[in-house]
C-alpha cells in the first residue's frame, strides 16, 4: 500500500467511495475541490493499491490553535487490512508537529470507528446533535491532546 497525495484527478474515485461509505452525507465533490485548493492548512492523502487504484482517502486540516481530521474512509473490501490506520497515522505524525489538539466527529451510532480512534488516543469530549445533514445522525466530537 502507498499513501501519496490526492490530486484532482483522484476526485472520481473518491466520489465513488464517498457514495459506497458515507451516503446519504456525502462530501460534494465542489467540497473536495476547494479543500485541494488549499494546500497551506490542508493536506489529503489518497491510499492506492498496487495497481494505482485509490481505495482508501483521509484529510487533515491544520488551524493555529487546533487541527481536525477532515475525513477518512476505506473501501469496504479493504477495511480490516490497516489502510485507515496507516492514513490516520500519517496525519497524525503531521499534527504532531504543532503543539495543537486533534479533532474529529464520526457518527454516533458507529461504535466500531468511535473504538479505532480511542485506539489512537481519541477521547469523547461532547457531542453534535443531528451533525449529518441528510441522515439527521448525531456526531460524537473526539479530541487527541497535545503530543509532544
Amino acid at each position: 500500500m502507498r499513501l501519496r497525495a490526492m490530486t484532482v484527478a483522484d476526485l472520481p474515485r473518491v466520489m465513488e467511495l464517498e457514495e459506497e461509505l458515507f451516503a446519504p452525507d456525502t462530501w460534494t465533490e465542489w467540497m473536495y475541490r476547494d479543500e485541494l485548493a488549499r494546500p497551506g492548512t490542508r493536506r489529503y492523502l489518497v491510499a492506492v493499491d498496487p495497481d494505482d487504484r485509490v481505495v482508501g482517502y483521509a484529510g487533515l486540516i491544520a488551524y493555529a490553535d487546533e487541527a481536525h481530521i477532515a475525513t477518512i474512509g476505506v473501501t469496504g473490501a479493504r477495511q480490516g487490512e490497516g489502510i485507515g490506520a496507516l492514513l490516520l497515522d500519517t496525519l497524525l505524525a503531521e499534527a504532531d508537529r504543532r503543539p495543537t489538539p486533534v479533532l474529529l466527529e464520526v457518527r454516533a451510532d458507529d461504535a466500531a470507528t468511535q473504538a479505532f480512534y480511542a485506539r489512537r488516543g481519541f477521547a469523547e469530549i461532547g457531542r453534535r446533535p443531528h451533525y449529518y445533514p441528510l441522515s439527521g445522525a448525531d456526531a460524537v466530537v473526539m479530541s487527541r491532546e497535545v503530543r509532544s
